[in-house]
């Protein structure tokens, strides 16, 4: 376990935004491993939002934000929380974070609930988390897959796929978007050949796409992460001609994944969270002011959960985490003067003098009765060598 922790704590980096009093917060995410290309700009998106709190002078009297980052590495559940206890050690407020399923209620259960510490993941799907025992601790500004593998079968359908194959990762977030995706598609009649589930990690897929291969379909829809495994299936599926279709789940969607295999995706589509909406543009304008690229899946998530901390903090009047808890859900879902990305300092002031706020942010956030979005969703196709934007579902 001594080993272990001092792994996990190498990838851990301080962002400070000023030299006064501070607050400190936690960011936790894969800085290693199946979404390595995703998280930095979900990191920046968040440091964006937590800079700009500090900069407004407005956050509990001029406070200012430190950071502190962890790696989760998105798929073992022992570093992460090792990574986590070591964030925790450090005084933090709140964790915005931690980002792929299994990690993310491994950390909630084993180390943030059991110390009293906040914790909202920008990209944490699985319909699991819905019914975790938070004691009112944990929140997502992405939306269940109960919604998002419905959606995704919806897309399908449009797309007019008559039998499907599917692979997931094996883990909470693969198995439990599958078991959706699944039942959701052959709702629409369309059939499904097989179900496999697929390891991240292995040099070679050419075992598991003969699997799929064997059964056939139109197309093969990979639930996975673009840096490995689902990656690797994609690669496999090529070289072998067994498929050219792809359907792609929201870990799947990343610019990293175009550029590896470029016209070879023209047919293949896919699904993630987001909004086309007024926050969405607003979001855009402002985070490529600060020089982030929010086309990736869950930077604007990224950004909106760590303004709900700040606005929660500033509702509440103390960087308390029982305090910040007991604020979330009242300045994302209002009511109150309507807060978007670029608007903190707004917000923080009224929030200080203790008016009313509803925080929309990137992403037009609205939380369910347990503190999780309802979100809406982009279908994605590709053209040109990039993701685009085909409608908003």
């Amino acid at each position: 376990m001594k080993k272990l922790f001092i792994a996990a704590f190498i990838f851990v980096s301080t962002f400070t935004t000023n030299v006064f009093a501070e607050v400190k917060m936690g960011i936790i995410l894969g800085f290693t491993g199946p979404i390595e290309s995703l998280t930095p700009a979900m990191a920046a998106s968040a440091e964006l939002a937590f800079k700009e709190a500090s900069d407004s002078g407005s956050l509990l009297g001029g406070e200012t934000i430190s950071v502190v980052r962890a790696d989760s590495t998105c798929v073992d559940s022992a570093a992460a929380t090792a990574a986590a206890e070591g964030v925790i050690s450090q005084g933090v407020a709140a964790i915005m974070g931690a980002d792929c399923s299994g990690v993310t209620g491994a950390i909630a259960s084993n180390v943030a609930v059991p110390n009293g510490v906040v914790m909202i993941s920008p990209s944490a799907t699985s319909p699991g988390l819905t019914t975790l025992d938070d004691k009112g601790y944990f929140f997502r500004t992405a939306p269940s897959d109960a919604r998002g593998g419905q959606i995704l079968a919806d897309i399908t359908k449009d797309r007019k796929v008559k039998s499907v194959a599917i692979t997931y990762t094996n883990n909470d977030y693969g198995k439990g978007l599958a078991d959706v995706y699944k039942a959701a598609v052959e709702a629409h009649g369309i059939k499904v050949t097989t179900v496999t589930a697929h390891e991240d990690g292995k040099a070679d897929y050419s075992s598991e796409v003969a699997t799929l291969a064997s059964a056939g379909g139109d197309a093969v829809a990979v639930i996975g992460y673009l840096d490995q495994g689902g990656k690797g299936i994609i690669q496999a599926s090529l070289d072998s001609g067994a498929f050219d279709k792809f359907i792609l789940s929201d870990g799947m969607i990343g610019q990293s994944l175009v550029d590896a295999f470029g016209k070879d995706l023209r047919k293949s589509f896919g699904s993630m969270p987001g909004s086309t909406g007024k926050g969405a543009g607003v979001f855009a304008k402002v985070a490529k002011a600060g020089g982030i690229d929010s086309s990736g899946p869950y930077t604007g998530e990224s950004y909106d959960a760590a303004a709900l901390i700040v606005l929660a903090m500033a509702l509440g009047g103390s960087d308390d985490s029982a305090t910040v808890a007991a604020n979330i859900m009242k300045v994302a879902n209002g009511p109150g003067t309507k807060i978007y990305a670029g608007e903190l300092a707004k917000g923080l002031e009224l929030a200080s003098a203790g008016f009313a706020v509803d925080y929309d942010g990137a992403t037009d956030v609205n939380f369910t009765e347990v503190g999780e979005a309802f979100g809406a969703f982009i279908e994605k196709g590709i053209e040109g060598g990039v993701f685009t934007d085909a409608a908003q579902r």
